[in-house]
């Protein structure tokens, strides 16, 4: 069987995965360069193995299962601390555990509601149809991250286009590696900027606390900055894109989200387990012979750890393909798991509220302004969600 594996309904993983998650859930497959990675497809196998340190994330090491040539050839040197293992992968993402936490993040709500009303502002005054992926859902988490970053916002479609051209498999390495240098230069300038005129933000103080004390090498700076900037920004903005399009598409849920008191506190989260955008799969490789339900995994083999359909068992969610936007508990893995956890999902969870609320308020009578099976779903990018998304209201 080959993976990816392709889906009936661009709200949900393929079927093919659930049919694996009760028949197969720990099974070989074959991916683009012939090999045979095992795929997890159950909850609880998933949830060990990315919490398990013999599986490596290091995607140079010989059995990893890279996506495609263009990612393996982009992975050749030293790249960002998620690429890495521990104990250099811990060390490096302490330093920046402290600008996400909780407190911090929730101290950004008021400009980030002010950024919103503001697009929102110049989305109504303009045309109809709109492209609500390049009106609201790709500037909002841009300026966010621009504006925690230092990074100037009039420079977005650079570092937007650039971004994009780093992750598509499709575009070939040499384009993939070309976006990255770009990238690195222009952030490397704004680090190099902050070591003789220093600033409050991530960049500045990445500069002065971690760069000039030595703790931290330039390049592992610039290799930070990119992830950032690429990362809050890409998956936000999809999570957003492929959130509404949904709500839409079942829109006496997103009734939650226009009411007087908000949508309940689990709402988000309901939508990130539905809707899990990274949709090709967490890849590992085993440093050691493991042992994971009734399989025993070698040492140098890859492993794709399935957490789409992982969020779909019912062992670990009841009625998994219902929407519940109460749903309590709701450990779900979209954002991964273990040391590995996205450093950024408290930021990405107040984006995606702030977002579906100020929009679907704003606008009740929003509606998509095109059939679903004409959007263009990004079936094949490792972050999965719309490209564009054309709406009307009333």
């Amino acid at each position: 069987m080959t993976f990816p594996l392709p889906r009936a309904c661009p709200y949900t993983p393929p079927p093919r995965l659930a049919d694996l998650q009760r028949e197969a859930p720990i099974s070989r497959v074959r991916i683009w360069d012939g090999s045979t990675p095992w795929l997890l497809t159950r909850y609880d196998d998933v949830r060990a193995v990315l919490a398990d340190r013999r599986f490596s994330v290091d995607p140079t090491r010989p059995g990893y299962p890279a996506r495609g040539p263009a990612s393996r050839g982009r992975r050749t040197g030293r790249g960002s601390f998620i690429s890495m293992d521990g104990p250099e992968h811990t060390r490096l993402r302490r330093m920046l555990i402290g600008e996400f936490t909780v407190r911090r993040v929730e101290a950004l709500r008021p400009s980030i509601e002010r950024t919103a009303a503001e697009l929102l502002d110049d989305l109504t005054a303009g045309p109809q149809p709109a492209d609500l992926v390049s009106g609201y859902a790709l500037p909002l988490p841009s300026t966010v991250i621009s504006d925690l970053l230092g990074v100037p916002y009039e420079d977005h479609a650079f570092f937007e286009d650039r971004a994009r051209a780093m992750l598509d498999d499709s575009a070939g390495g040499e384009t993939n590696r070309a976006a990255t240098a770009e990238l690195a230069r222009y952030l490397g300038t704004l680090l190099h900027r902050r070591s003789t005129h220093p600033t409050d933000d991530l960049l500045g103080r990445l500069s002065a606390e971690q760069v000039a004390t030595g703790a931290l090498s330039r390049s592992d700076a610039v290799a930070t900055a990119i992830l950032l900037l690429v990362a809050g920004h890409e998956t936000t903005a999809n999570q957003i894109a492929l959130s509404t399009a949904f709500l839409l598409d079942n829109p006496e849920h997103a009734e939650a989200f226009r009411s007087a008191d908000g949508p309940p506190a689990a709402a988000v989260d309901e939508l990130l387990r539905l809707l899990t955008i990274t949709h090709l799969g967490r890849r590992r490789v085993a440093t050691a012979d493991v042992r994971v339900g009734d399989v025993t995994i070698r040492a140098g083999e890859g492993v794709i750890a399935a957490a789409d359909i992982a969020n779909r068992d019912p062992g670990e969610f009841p009625d998994p393909d219902e929407v519940d936007l109460a749903r309590s508990p709701n450990h779900h893995l979209a954002f991964g798991h273990g040391e590995h956890l996205c450093l950024g999902h408290h930021l990405a969870r107040l984006e995606l509220r702030v977002a579906l609320t100020a929009l679907l308020r704003r606008l009740p009578g929003l509606r998509l302004a095109a059939r679903t099976d004409e959007l263009p779903f990004r079936h094949t990018h490792p972050i999965y969600g719309i490209d564009r998304l054309p709406v009307a209201w009333d």
